[in-house]
């Protein structure tokens, strides 16, 4: 393909985004009139809506993820230089992916667009006009296909440029040698016999500073005091994750959370007292959110915090506490105020200190008679961390260690929120770096196995599937490198749940063709591609389950931004 060419396909593919765009704002547009009670978006009004306000957001994800695609093909043209006389493995997969998001949103829409607001004849106007189906066509038919995915075998596992400044490139290969050389040999034993993260992975995380990335250097930390460094935390974890995710690629996001809300909510004196310890990963720290009978539903949280001399008393369930165990410090969300009807205003957040235990399950008796237990959830998968079931009774809980002092009481939700979405744009990360282990390990066993008398990579369908893989894993990468850039320039928080809507449903799907590509080896608890299947299923589910980041975060911010429906030409 000439340099010509290229061009050419990049202007059909924009044209063809643009299109998909247009048509997802109409929908967008519809739900804004739908859900408006008094002139307001009514949330109770959006849930007599929900597939079609499900399937808008992930539209809208796909959407993005090929817009910043492009977005990097481009860069990454220029970095090689306006001389180069074919189109860039960094094009081919942008055209390809951009291809198959569209595909995907017009399948969703043209099964029931009058549910999205859209009549047939603007969907088909809009997504099957000569151009939109020309650039379709010439990306997805199977030979096209399989070429691609000959050329992302040859790289060995890679697929085109990162793009990484000088700085962030280093990080990478630092922590990319460390995941090699202590982390892997380590995973595969932890998993199986399903131990506690060992010291030798800890106290070198420790060393390199991993707990300190989100946390200013008057504090103790790395990140710089004027400028955030979410890009440094992205490729940190990265390459922890394409280690182990739950041996190493975990480690950092409690820490991460916490420091985010402290940051954000916390005292002077809490932050100069927790940000340095946090920093040193001394003590190692929990959250303490998620409660048994309501899961994402913070606001109905029913853990009571109540008030005693020189402090507060905690009593009721939490549940997926991870590392909850080894953490000596719990960040935990309490209802302050009894009054279930000021939902999210009646909730505060905790510093609740406790000893460390390695084991499965523990019990501490405070000296004032409170006490903390904890039980490990037995899990198919994401083990070295191990999450807990705790139960507090009249837990107590000094004065200080409320999170932004008296002024901070009934401001938990915030300070949660504050947490979660620096830990929703690191669980991107964490997808990334499974699904770039799963494909290492799918493009080396292609090569390696020969079945009919040929290595099965040799095969058109194996072909696809690893054309398929490299297009979504570089879309899932540069989509989250985006809002990371986002972050760092102090917006991007939407966009964070999006990014991780987008890539850990993608990674679900991606570690399964990974196993399929080893068979009945793929099935076997040595292989690793087993783990990374296993592992990949609850990226969907942590930190904002998918359906919970889409009905209540994704769907409601697109809906309030979007335009008047009569302001579009419908």
């Amino acid at each position: 393909m000439s340099e010509q060419q290229a061009g050419e396909l990049m202007r059909q593919a924009r044209e063809a985004l643009d299109a998909a765009q247009k048509v997802i704002a109409i929908a967008l547009a519809s739900l804004k009139d739908r859900t408006q009670e008094n002139g307001k978006f009514s949330a109770a009004k959006l849930d007599q809506y929900q597939l079609v306000a499900y399937d808008s957001a992930m539209c809208s994800a796909e959407a993005a993820a090929a817009q910043f695609v492009l977005d990097y093909a481009e860069k990454a043209r220029e970095a090689v230089g306006a001389s180069y006389p074919s189109s860039t493995i960094e094009e081919r997969l942008g055209l390809f992916f951009t291809a198959e998001a569209i595909n995907s949103i017009h399948a969703r829409l043209a099964a029931r667009p009058d549910d999205f607001g859209i009549s047939r004849g603007k969907l088909a106007s809009l997504m099957e006009s000569n151009t939109v189906q020309s650039f379709r066509a010439s990306q997805l038919t199977p030979a096209e296909i399989a070429e691609l995915g000959k050329a992302v075998s040859a790289l060995d596992g890679q697929t085109g440029a990162y793009l990484l400044d000088d700085h962030h490139e280093m990080m990478q290969e630092q922590f990319r040698r460390f995941a090699n050389e202590i982390v892997m040999p380590l995973a595969k034993e932890i998993h199986q016999k399903d131990l506690i993260i060992p010291e030798e992975i800890l106290e070198n995380v420790k060393e390199l500073g991993c707990f300190g990335l989100s946390i200013p250097q008057q504090y103790g930390g790395l990140q710089d005091d004027e400028q955030e460094d979410n890009m440094g935390m992205i490729v940190v974890t990265e390459e922890l994750s394409r280690g182990s995710l739950g041996a190493a690629g975990s480690l950092i996001t409690r820490p991460e959370i916490l420091a985010r809300a402290l940051l954000r909510g916390g005292t002077e004196e809490q932050k100069q007292k927790w940000l340095p310890q946090l920093a040193a990963g001394d003590p190692l720290c929990a959250v303490a959110v998620t409660e048994p009978n309501y899961g994402s539903d913070v606001a109905n949280m029913r853990l009571k915090a109540t008030r005693t001399e020189g402090g507060w008393l905690l009593n009721g369930a939490k549940t997926w506490c991870t590392f909850g165990g080894k953490a000596g410090v719990l960040l935990v969300l309490a209802r302050t105020n009894p009054d279930l009807s000021l939902g999210h205003k009646g909730l505060s957040m905790f510093l609740a200190e406790k000893p460390v235990y390695d084991g499965h399950e523990f019990s501490y008796k405070q000296e004032g008679g409170g006490s903390l237990s904890g039980k490990a959830i037995s899990t198919i998968g994401y083990r070295g961390m191990h999450s807990f079931e705790m139960f507090f009774d009249d837990f107590f809980v000094p004065e200080e260690n409320m999170l932004g002092g008296p002024e901070g009481e009934g401001n938990g939700f915030y300070f949660t929120m504050a947490g979660f979405s620096g830990g929703r744009i690191q669980t991107a990360a964490r997808a990334i770096g499974v699904m770039q282990a799963a494909y290492e390990r799918a493009v080396s066993y292609s090569k390696e196995r020969a079945v009919f008398g040929q290595p099965i990579g040799n095969y058109q369908l194996t072909q696809v599937k690893l054309a398929r893989m490299a297009a979504y894993l570089t879309a899932s990468r540069q989509f989250t490198y985006a809002v990371g850039r986002l972050m760092d320039q102090g917006g991007g928080d939407m966009e964070a749940s999006m990014v991780k809507l987008f890539t850990c449903k993608t990674a679900e799907w991606f570690t399964r063709e990974a196993l399929q590509i080893h068979g009945g080896m793929g099935y076997a608890e040595e292989t690793p591609v087993s783990r990374y299947f296993i592992d990949a299923r609850v990226l969907s589910i942590f930190e904002g389950a998918e359906e919970t980041l889409a009905l209540k975060v994704v769907a409601p911010a697109l809906i309030r931004a979007a335009k008047d429906k009569s302001a579009l030409e419908v």
